[in-house]
């Protein structure tokens, strides 16, 4: 049978422990060490609240810090944007400006006088210039094949000649301004035979032909430098086509670039774009647009700083009239595509009068020595007329203004 043992801890603990014993009155086990509990003081809650609070102080102060370094490159980089802007359009007025005076210049372009009289000279029919008159060569080949060098033997004869001298000296011939009075005149020779000879029979086909083909190694000649006359004129011609609708292309870009910059084109009424943009440019000058950002600055400032946020936020054209300035770009190489076509315009003229030359050579219509005197001429004026052109208009002016525009960056 199982009996209850109890008593009482003798150490200042609460609660009863209860024992089992066996029969046999076995003595009972000592209870386990029991851990006195943890007991939580002011001091120790106090501490935890503190490091807490720290926490909250650390990380309040990283929030400003973060918030403070947004505050700022947001600041940074409106000042960035803005000095983009500003560099951008100040260097823009002066491209538009530039490029209005090239394209006026390269349009105004054929030759240069001195090459010009040079063609002139090489086409007259009167000339001597390869030591032969066309007018007189005529004259000749009518008296030596025609009437067989009897010019003189009777009154028809005499008339004859004077008749094709009289066609030669035609007044319609010489108001012609292109290179064809040489052409004409053979043509107008050759119609006048072929009537004569329905009424003349000394006249006969076999003469006409002899006539002609003499005839026609002038009219080869002749034909060569009207063709290079001819391809160079309308080279020349496309060439200012391309360049007023570029120019054209320009005006309508600077309409809204000067809108934005407080400086907006006049109306054209009846002038010539041409003479628009160059009283525009009187006033529309690199000065006045550094004038127009600096009355903005000051517009925007307040204890000495700038508010450039507010100045992007209210003038958001500026953004946009920077974005349109690669257009610009592209039109200044436009520009200078247009530079270089005339340049292999004039190369193209070259070869080809040097051929014409050439012809008259091979058909022993001028002495080689002569020829080759022309042709030497001839490149000298040409690259007289180039070095001429290039100083005139300075490409490389246009190019060191467009380098200084950072048209890549685009702002938004």
């Amino acid at each position: 049978m199982l009996k209850l043992i109890r008593w009482t801890m003798p150490f200042a603990l609460t609660g009863i422990v209860t024992l089992t014993a066996t029969a046999q009155d076995q003595p009972p086990t000592p209870p386990a060490e029991i851990k006195p509990p943890q007991v939580r003081t002011a001091d120790t809650t106090i501490k935890k609240i503190m490091e807490d609070l720290q926490k909250v102080s650390d990380s309040d102060k990283q929030n400003a810090k973060a918030i403070e370094q947004l505050s700022l490159g947001r600041e940074l980089d409106n000042i960035t944007k803005y000095d983009l802007i500003k560099n951008n359009l100040i260097q823009a007025s002066e491209t538009y400006y530039l490029l209005n005076k090239k394209i006026i210049d390269l349009k105004s372009r054929t030759t240069t006088s001195n090459l010009d009289v040079f063609i002139t000279s090489l086409n007259n029919p009167e000339s001597k210039e390869l030591g032969f008159s066309l007018s007189d060569r005529v004259v000749e080949l009518v008296e030596k094949i025609i009437l067989k060098g009897k010019s003189d033997k009777n009154e028809r004869n005499t008339k004859l000649v004077e008749s094709t001298k009289s066609i030669i000296n035609s007044p319609i011939f010489k108001s012609f301004t292109s290179l064809t009075p040489p052409l004409a005149i053979a043509s107008s020779v050759m119609n006048f035979l072929h009537s004569v000879s329905q009424s003349n029979k000394a006249i006969n086909h076999k003469l006409l032909q002899e006539f002609e083909k003499e005839l026609n190694k002038y009219v080869i000649y002749y034909t060569a430098l009207n063709d290079a006359n001819q391809k160079f004129e309308f080279g020349l011609n496309f060439n200012k086509d391309q360049l007023s609708l570029l120019q054209d292309n320009m005006y309508d870009h600077l309409a809204f670039t000067s809108q934005v910059l407080k400086m907006p084109l006049p109306n054209r009424g009846n002038k010539t774009i041409a003479e628009s943009l160059n009283e525009y440019f009187i006033d529309f000058r690199k000065d006045k647009v550094v004038d127009f950002f600096a009355k903005m600055e000051a517009q925007y400032t307040k204890g000495g700083k700038i508010n450039y946020e507010g100045l992007l936020r209210d003038n958001p054209n500026l953004k946009e009239a920077n974005n349109q300035l690669e257009d610009l770009v592209l039109q200044t190489k436009r520009f200078e595509n247009l530079y270089n076509e005339y340049f292999s315009l004039l190369d193209s003229y070259y070869t080809k009068v040097n051929h014409s030359l050439r012809l008259a050579q091979d058909n022993a219509l001028a002495d080689r020595a002569i020829v080759e005197a022309k042709q030497n001429e001839f490149r000298g004026l040409k690259n007289e007329a180039v070095q001429e052109i290039q100083a005139s208009i300075n490409m490389r002016e246009l190019t060191l203004n467009v380098d200084k525009i950072k048209y890549r960056y685009r702002i938004f």
